[in-house]
């Protein structure tokens, strides 16, 4: 409870620094060094001073608010990134809005006018659908920093990571257990990580000198009723094949259950590869091997860097090289791709 009359002079005293170090500490607006931060929030937690973010706002025309619009808050793999994110606005003035929107452009624009009259102070999209075009004029009305999308115009405020190379590691993991008939679950047409993550599988069949049948690749959506489906599809196709690579662990654990359902195990009939390596994926059964992406790190590094970007500072973006987490949902072959017989 905030002490009766407690001041920001008081603060500053408690904290044993200048009132415009504590201003600065809590209006986010420059730099301020770690130990004298760390003094001031003490100093606020012990006084329980609470700042007037209404009467700041209306004085420096800031509303302390970060936009964040993922294609869907709920989804596992964009929930750890947000963690991040929240965790790096810890000890600063600014929290995060939150908005989905999910897989429409629609939405998506709808969501960030929505942000923008509500005064955000910086703007940031996990995984836009919209024309780079459309991310340029965005850019000119709010800062923006984006994730999943590379719009060369605003090359600076991109985080991308190789999703080909991440594709090509997974696929050549099986071709090196000595598969040569691997299936791909993939994502959505039309949704850029979808798209590397195939190009990936293609690529590593093609350098290795194995075939790539168009039956082997089936439609889905980054969740797992679509490769249920989709497995369920594969089996009763014909092709044979000894390997599925999915485009995301949750189409994984939509693969593994259909495989069970059809008395298939994993991997001694099956090896299974997912993407992403989200924090459960150690713990199904079997352990899944996948991509790992380091969402939560990533969510930090995009704090930091709109952080940056609101103090008015020219930030860059980290590189986060994709690693293949090996577990026991793949083996080496043992027998020959077996057709399933049609459903």
């Amino acid at each position: 409870m905030k002490k009766s009359g407690t001041t920001i002079t008081e603060v500053a005293r408690v904290a044993g620094v200048s009132v415009s170090t504590v201003s600065r500490t809590i209006n986010g607006t420059a730099f301020v060094a770690e130990d004298k931060r760390q003094a001031v929030n003490r100093a606020l937690q012990e006084l329980g001073f609470q700042p007037n973010y209404l009467a700041k706002s209306l004085i420096t025309g800031r509303s302390m608010t970060v936009g964040v619009i993922a294609e869907d808050i709920v989804s596992p793999y964009y929930a750890d990134v947000i963690r991040g994110f929240e965790h790096g606005l810890f000890d600063t003035p600014y929290q995060p809005v939150l908005q989905s929107g999910h897989w429409s452009q629609q939405r998506e624009s709808g969501a960030i006018e929505t942000l923008i009259y509500r005064k955000v102070d910086a703007l940031v999209l996990l995984g836009s659908t919209l024309p780079g075009e459309e991310l340029l004029d965005i850019a000119g009305r709010v800062p923006l920093v984006v994730f999943g999308r590379h719009v060369p115009e605003l090359d600076a405020r991109c985080l991308t990571l190789d999703q080909y190379q991440g594709a090509y590691l997974a696929t050549r993991h099986l071709i090196e257990l000595g598969h040569r008939d691997i299936a791909h679950l993939r994502g959505p047409d039309g949704q850029q990580d979808a798209e590397e993550r195939l190009r990936g599988y293609q690529a590593a069949l093609r350098d290795n000198d194995l075939p790539s049948p168009p039956e082997l690749v089936v439609q889905g959506d980054f969740l797992e009723q679509a490769a249920y489906q989709g497995t369920l599809r594969l089996l009763g196709n014909g092709c044979p094949f000894t390997a599925i690579f999915a485009a995301n662990d949750q189409m994984a654990v939509g693969a593994r259950l259909a495989l069970y359902r059809q008395g298939l195990r994993v991997p001694d009939d099956v090896s299974l590869v997912g993407f992403d390596d989200l924090p459960g994926s150690a713990f199904t059964t079997p352990p899944l091997t996948t991509v790992h992406q380091p969402t939560y790190q990533i969510g930090r590094a995009l704090a930091a860097h709109t952080l940056g970007l609101l103090q008015g500072e020219m930030p860059t973006l980290p590189d986060f090289p994709l690693t293949l987490s090996i577990r026991e949902s793949t083996r080496s072959l043992r027998r020959t791709a077996a057709r399933r017989p049609a459903l």
